[in-house]
């Protein structure tokens, strides 16, 4: 058995590179993300043809690091979107700060386990740290808690899990709780409604007006009917920002009639949450200091790399109602009397250190240029609107409340819907720029994005032009 045993140690060793294979290794992984960083400006924001075949399997034997990042770039990096690219302006994108990856690097190097105090109180601490300056920037109490999640999905089930355990709901009555929002909600909110047992709960999409916020007209008197109905009114979700325009739901009136009803009142700031460093932003969202639960996404508008979300809650005892749990081989566990455990409030209990992806970049830079960022990228989506609006033919929806923006070209003849959905494809295979579109009440709109930091004014410049000759092109055809 000896024998064997070190036979297997040989081998296993191998895991454990020499300093100085260590040192070659990341060298060869340095230099080529210095190269994809240095070419993403003259590099596509969309790959059209990717590489054909599939990845080769794992097998028993080694590959060469050189090999292995040369089909890094041919089978993922120059595959579809490009994500860090300055000129992806498709969906919500972040763009991946270079810091963050170090804090990735630096956290997988020391593999802390971030989910509880006693075998990491410094990363502990340092989350719960994030989670107080967030609770802080949405005006929450200094007792308000969190949690660091992978992103605005696991944040809004946690909210909703959280919200079904503070109402003390059974499973009898699911059936009877209503959930009140907007055709404009992220479909996430539903997607957590179902994975928490809710599916039967009954939804009342709430009419939008022309600028497609959540319209209030009609909301308390559908609370009183529901009310009288026997059903239980439930929860209330207004967005910072829509995925589909970017619109802010009117928030302080909604925080109101939910108090009065005494619903569940949750925000998703997914998108839109960081913009409240800007004191125009703050203004607009007030109301969201009333909220219950809110939903954020450091990898949107806080630049981090995919992967970064986060949840506030204020009811601490329904947080740890609905997730704490404990096992005997946790016995030796010390909690802390100020600190409270990341694994006690989120359905995960092994979890990344993310904290470290969000501290480092934050301390290194300090806010002024996330503030400046923020600021650049909603005068950026402005700019574009008020400029295609100058141009014969194309129609732009509402002002930006953020940095989204949407817009079509209406054809002197033909099906405007029929010409747009060429008019994106011909955009996408362009690759230059990334954008995508949507169907809002039927009527096929283009949408522009602008959330990546690298994004400046010579890309959407670069934007503009490409959709006037992309248009000019179709017409002629």
């Amino acid at each position: 058995m000896i024998k064997k045993i070190q036979e297997l140690e040989a081998i296993a060793r191998q895991l454990e590179p020499n300093e100085k294979d260590r040192n070659e290794l990341a060298q060869k992984v340095f230099d080529h993300t210095s190269d994809f960083l240095s070419s993403l400006d003259n590099s596509n924001a969309f790959f059209q043809n990717p590489v054909p075949g599939t990845q080769k399997g794992i097998d028993e034997q080694a590959t060469s690091i050189d090999k292995l990042l040369r089909s890094l770039k041919s089978h993922v990096e120059e595959d579809g979107i490009n994500a860090a690219s300055g000129g992806h302006m498709g969906y919500v994108p972040g763009g991946g700060l270079y810091p963050s990856a170090l804090g990735d690097y630096l956290a997988a190097i020391s593999n802390k386990y971030a989910g509880i105090y006693f075998p990491a109180p410094g990363a502990a601490r340092m989350e719960n740290m994030l989670i107080r300056w967030m609770n802080d920037l949405m005006g929450f109490p200094s007792d308000a808690t969190g949690n660091l999640t992978s992103g605005g999905s696991i944040s809004n089930l946690i909210a909703v899990v959280t919200a079904r355990e503070a109402i003390g709901a059974k499973a009898k009555d699911f059936d009877k709780l209503v959930v009140y929002l907007s055709d404009q909600t992220h479909h996430s909110l539903q997607k957590a409604l179902r994975i928490a047992g809710l599916g039967e709960a009954q939804l009342r999409y709430m009419p939008v007006d022309k600028e497609f916020r959540l319209d209030i007209s009609t909301l308390e008197k559908t609370i009183k009917a529901d009310k009288s109905k026997g059903l239980i009114p439930f929860f209330l979700n207004a967005s910072l920002g829509t995925t589909n325009t970017g619109t802010i739901d009117p928030i302080r009136p909604m925080s109101e009639i939910a108090k009065r009803h005494n619903l569940w009142f949750h925000v998703d700031a997914a998108y839109g949450g960081f913009f409240r460093m800007l004191p125009e932003i703050q203004d607009r969202s007030k109301g969201i200091e009333n909220a219950d639960s809110v939903t954020l996404d450091p990898h949107k508008s806080l630049f981090l790399p995919f992967g970064t979300g986060a949840v506030l809650i204020k009811n601490l005892k329904a947080l740890y109602q609905a997730h704490r749990y404990t096992a005997d081989y946790l016995q030796d566990l010390i909690d802390s009397d100020s600190e409270v455990n990341a694994a006690d409030v989120s359905p995960e209990l092994t979890k990344h250190f993310r904290g470290l992806r969000m501290w480092l970049p934050l301390k290194l830079f300090g806010l002024a240029p996330f503030r400046a960022a923020l600021e650049e990228k909603m005068l950026l989506a402005q700019y574009f609107r008020t400029e295609l609006s100058k141009v014969d033919g194309f129609e732009v929806g509402p002002k930006p409340d953020l940095s989204i923006a949407i817009f079509r070209y209406v054809p002197k003849s033909g099906e405007a819907n029929k010409f747009n959905e060429r008019l994106i494809k011909s955009i996408q295979d362009d690759g230059r720029i990334f954008l995508s579109s949507t169907t809002i009440h039927g009527i096929f709109w283009i949408r522009i994005a602008v959330v990546v930091f690298r994004t400046h004014k010579e890309k959407v410049d670069l934007l503009l032009k490409i959709i006037t000759e992309k248009v000019q092109e179709l017409i002629q055809k």
